[in-house]
């Protein structure tokens, strides 16, 4: 009897095994949201960390998250660096990897805790009437673990509801906040 509940586990978990293994790697998750400012009052808020405890989803989970930020205020090698104890965000850092004013914002997260992984990030700024698409996207892939964890849970779901919030929450900072003064004009013009 005993030997025969332990084939039929052992059945099982091979089973198991193979559907796992069998899981796509790769995944994408998109969320996109029209915003009533044009792409160069959008940008700011996306282009430079210090912006995001304005709107980001993840920086209201944990008012006593550590936080820490390297390199260049904006654009290209500007990093952000989180650690958190509380059991929802983590620890992690980001980079940006790529600006390109009011359009494109590219960025390498690497997340250290609870698991290990490195995704890519990105957010299209394109005009739209007289507002902006703003698309937020995350590309990245599972290791088995991921794959096992994708079983149970979706992460489009998961992670699409976070980006959703987010994007609601820059959709109302950018919305309310005042356009720049514009340049000075040069006298001799």
């Amino acid at each position: 009897m005993i030997g025969k509940i332990a084939i039929a586990f052992l059945v099982v978990l091979a089973v198991l095994l193979v559907v796992v293994a069998t899981r796509p790697a790769d995944f994408h998750i998109e969320r996109s949201l029209s915003v009533a400012v044009p792409p160069d009052r959008v940008f700011p808020h996306v282009n430079d960390f210090h912006a995001w405890a304005d709107w980001s989803p993840w920086e209201k989970l944990d008012p006593k998250m550590e936080r820490s930020f390297t390199g260049p205020t904006t654009g290209p090698g500007a990093g952000y660096g989180w650690r958190s104890d509380n059991g929802k965000v983590g620890e992690g850092r980001m980079t940006i990897e790529r600006s390109e004013p009011s359009s494109q914002v590219a960025i390498r997260l690497d997340f250290i805790k609870p698991m290990t992984a490195t995704n890519a990030i990105n957010f299209t700024l394109a005009p739209e009437g007289g507002g902006t698409k703003v698309t937020w996207t995350m590309d990245g892939r599972n290791g088995f673990m991921g794959k096992a964890f994708s079983l149970v849970m979706n992460m489009d779901k998961l992670v699409g509801g976070d980006f959703e919030r987010g994007l609601a929450s820059l959709k109302a900072v950018a919305e309310s906040t005042p356009s720049a003064p514009p340049a000075a004009k040069n006298p001799g013009q």
